[in-house]
């Protein structure tokens, strides 16, 4: 076992194996690679095989370090399980599980079909649960303490339009992030739980709208407005790490998201109208 030092130091990657799921595009690659830039040593995972060795040879390419990947589907617990096993035999124990995987899908309760709802919370929710129990326990023995980053959504924190099954995963994993961050205080492990707004990632391109065609004129003027105020997931991947070492709870990848959640908090009847009147305009949009 390490001694103190080891973890006044918890809340930075350099020298420290970490784990960043959902690593073969978007927030979870552009992490992956922010945290190869500060000397950290990666153990990279996606569901898309393809995705995720192009993302280990762009790190190795750079100088970074991958000491493991593994394409696998977080939200199938015996995968996860196995995985971690592997992990562990031949590392050991990991000093930051980074959860970034996640899926999206948009619809009202009488569009919305029963198998979206269930993978949602299968790959948003019960995902970095596998991970959390087959990763964290051995942080906890390890006795190094070390950090936790569950990547949730602004849906986490506010009400979206048309977002009831999405916002189910996100404000799960918000609660799940929020007892850890004072269960794991004792054993010197931090908890960040990255609650992003708009990002251009390829989930934008994929995501699901439940009953809505995706080439409608207005559909398109939609996403259009959205690319505009997206972020760049590599500025999102900066917030993330200078949240982590800034031991901030909630990291935020925009002001807007900020605001939003203080006024949710301060002005409960203004935010009640905003979300309503948003919420009606969206449904008049998309119908």
């Amino acid at each position: 076992m390490r001694g103190r030092g080891a973890k006044a130091d918890r809340r930075t990657v350099r020298g420290r194996s970490v784990l960043v799921t959902g690593a073969a595009s978007g927030i979870g690659r552009a992490t992956a690679q922010a945290v190869a830039r500060r000397g950290g040593r990666l153990v990279l995972t996606d569901v898309n095989d393809v995705g995720l060795a192009a993302t280990v040879r762009d790190i190795e390419a750079a100088g970074g370090t991958v000491e493991l990947s593994r394409a696998l589907d977080v939200s199938q617990y015996d995968d996860v399980a196995a995985f971690a096993a592997d992990v562990h035999a031949q590392l050991g124990s990991v000093d930051v599980v980074m959860n970034v995987a996640g899926i999206s899908a948009w619809g009202t309760v009488e569009t919305m079909p029963h198998e979206q709802w269930r993978q949602l919370v299968e790959v948003n929710l019960m995902g970095p649960i596998h991970v959390i129990q087959h990763f964290v326990p051995a942080m906890i023995a390890a006795g190094r303490g070390g950090y936790l980053v569950n990547v949730s959504s602004s849906a986490g924190l506010l009400a979206f339009p048309w977002h009831a099954a999405y916002s189910a995963s996100k404000f799960g994993l918000r609660g799940v992030s929020e007892v850890l961050r004072f269960d794991l205080a004792r054993h010197g492990i931090g908890v960040s739980l990255v609650v992003p707004g708009a990002v251009r990632t390829p989930l934008v391109e994929s995501v699901r709208i439940a009953g809505v065609d995706r080439d409608d004129p207005d559909v398109r003027k939609l996403e259009d407005r959205f690319h505009k105020r997206a972020a760049e997931p590599a500025d999102v991947a900066e917030s993330i790490l200078r949240g982590m070492e800034r031991g901030h709870f909630l990291v935020y990848s925009s002001n807007d998201i900020r605001v939003g959640y203080w006024m949710q908090r301060k002005f409960a009847l203004p935010y009640e109208v905003t979300m309503q009147a948003a919420n009606d305009w969206f449904t008049r949009l998309l119908k």
